[in-house]
This record gives C-alpha cells, sequence and structure tokens, in this order.
C-alpha cells in the first residue's frame, strides 16, 4: 500500500508539463499564487512543529520526522528516473522527492504523523497547473507571469488560509489581467472585481446563484486608494477566494 501512495504521487510529477506553453501558464496565474501562498503556510507549520525553521521552505518534512526513514528500492529507482526528467535543480526537486518521501511514510506509518494539513498537496497542485517556480538571490520567487517574496517563515504562518484545494474554486479565480477585489463597505455584498486587461476595465461580480462572473453594470473603483469613494472595501486574494468558495460550497458546487 505504501509503494501505491508513493506511485500515485510520482504518476502526478510525471504528467507534469514542466516547460508548458507560456499561455497556458498564464491561465493560471491567479490560482498558482494562491496554491504556493498556501504551501508557504503549510510548510512554515511544519518546520515549527519540528524545529526546522532553518530548512523552510523547501525541505523534506520526512527527514525532520523520521531522519533513518528510507523508500523502498524500487520507489527510489521510479523516484530517481523521474527527477532525471525534470530539468529543474534544487528546491523544485527537494520538494518533489519531499511529496513522494510523505506519501510513502504517512501510507507505512500514518500514527507517527502530527494532525497537520499536507504540506506538499498545494505544491502539487501548482505544478500541475503550470510547472515550476524559479528563485533568485534576493528573496524573490518567480512563479511564471507573477513574482513574489519569499516573505519570512513566522509571516506566511499567520496569513489566512487558503478555504480549500477544490478545482472549482482554483478555476473561478484564474481570469486573464490584473485582477483586484472589492466587496460592499458592510462587507454584505457581493464579491467585485476589477479586471485590468492592457488597460481595458471589465467590472465583474461573482453570482452565487450562477456561480460565475458577470458584469456589475457599475463602475467599480481604478485603485484600492479610491475605494472609499464609491463605497467599497478592498480585499485580499485570500478574502476574496473564501468568499468565492463559501458560495459555491452553499450551492452544492464542490467537488
Amino acid at each position: 500500500m505504501s509503494d501505491r501512495a508513493a506511485s500515485l504521487v510520482l504518476e502526478r510529477l510525471r504528467a507534469v508539463e514542466w516547460d508548458g506553453e507560456w499561455d497556458d501558464v498564464l491561465v493560471h496565474v491567479m490560482s498558482r499564487r494562491l496554491l504556493f501562498r498556501e504551501y508557504l503556510r503549510r510548510a512554515g507549520i511544519w518546520a515549527q512543529a519540528y524545529s526546522a525553521e532553518a530548512m523552510w521552505p523547501f525541505f523534506d518534512v520526512v527527514e525532520c520526522v523520521d531522519p533513518e526513514f528510507s523508500l523502498s528500492t524500487e520507489v527510489d529507482a521510479q523516484l530517481r528516473e523521474c527527477l532525471g526528467q525534470i530539468i529543474y535543480v534544487g528546491a523544485v526537486k527537494r520538494t518533489c522527492t519531499g511529496a513522494v518521501r510523505l506519501a510513502d511514510y504517512r501510507a507505512r506509518h500514518p500514527e507517527a504523523l502530527p494532525d497537520l494539513p499536507d504540506p506538499y498537496e498545494p505544491l502539487l497542485l501548482f505544478y500541475e497547473r503550470g510547472g515550476a517556480f524559479f528563485q533568485d538571490s534576493g528573496g524573490f520567487l518567480d512563479l511564471t507571469g507573477v513574482t513574489v517574496r519569499r516573505g519570512t517563515l513566522v509571516g506566511r504562518v499567520t496569513n489566512p488560509p487558503l478555504s480549500s484545494l477544490d478545482p472549482a474554486l482554483l478555476d473561478a479565480v484564474d481570469a486573464e489581467g490584473r485582477i483586484t477585489y472589492y466587496t460592499a463597505a458592510d462587507r454584505q455584498g457581493p464579491l467585485l472585481r476589477r479586471r485590468a486587461v492592457r488597460s481595458v476595465p471589465y467590472d465583474e461580480a461573482f453570482g452565487r446563484d450562477s456561480l460565475r462572473w458577470e458584469p456589475t453594470g457599475t463602475q467599480l473603483p481604478a485603485s484600492p486608494e479610491k475605494a472609499a469613494e464609491l463605497g467599497v472595501v478592498w480585499l485580499d486574494e485570500m478574502e476574496a477566494a473564501a468568499l468565492i468558495w463559501a458560495a459555491i460550497a452553499e450551492a452544492g458546487g464542490a467537488a
């Protein structure tokens, strides 16, 4: 059973288009950023649990849980073969290895693991939705189409969690353009967003009945600084994702 769990993760890694088309990757920029933020948060929780802060954010958690653990000969060979097909080094290969080893360890010793969220699932979904990431010496992470700061472990752990990893939510946040989220000042209205596509604004609301974005018919602020003028408040993308998920779950649209 343990080999099967590890093999499922290996199958997912083999299916990733590590060098996908730029346009295909850009379709998933928003969901990939949310997934990466969630990975950094979860990895921080695991690092704190095992006093492995110095190893954060890209590490093999099983090395902290059980330093003596090793994969079976067969799975280890499959992993090495899989990694050989991935041209990226360092953090990408390290997290792929960690995902396979944790799946194998969890299947063999479920009682030995703490009740913490799987650290690698958000990153596996991130890879599946557009391939790898890159990091530079200045603390920036290039997610292809958007660059973010790594931040600090404490800062990431205190961030709000991503409400769900459900495909319906991830698809709902993906859209072309630069996106800014708003809602009514009393936070009782619908979720709103302004998309700027090549300087052309599109003002939309997420319909709780239709579960899709539709034109608002009213103008939204050109920037968060102008939100108060139009009676709305700016929302962080994690807050926006929580509202989208609440609508999907209420409508029974979760997978």
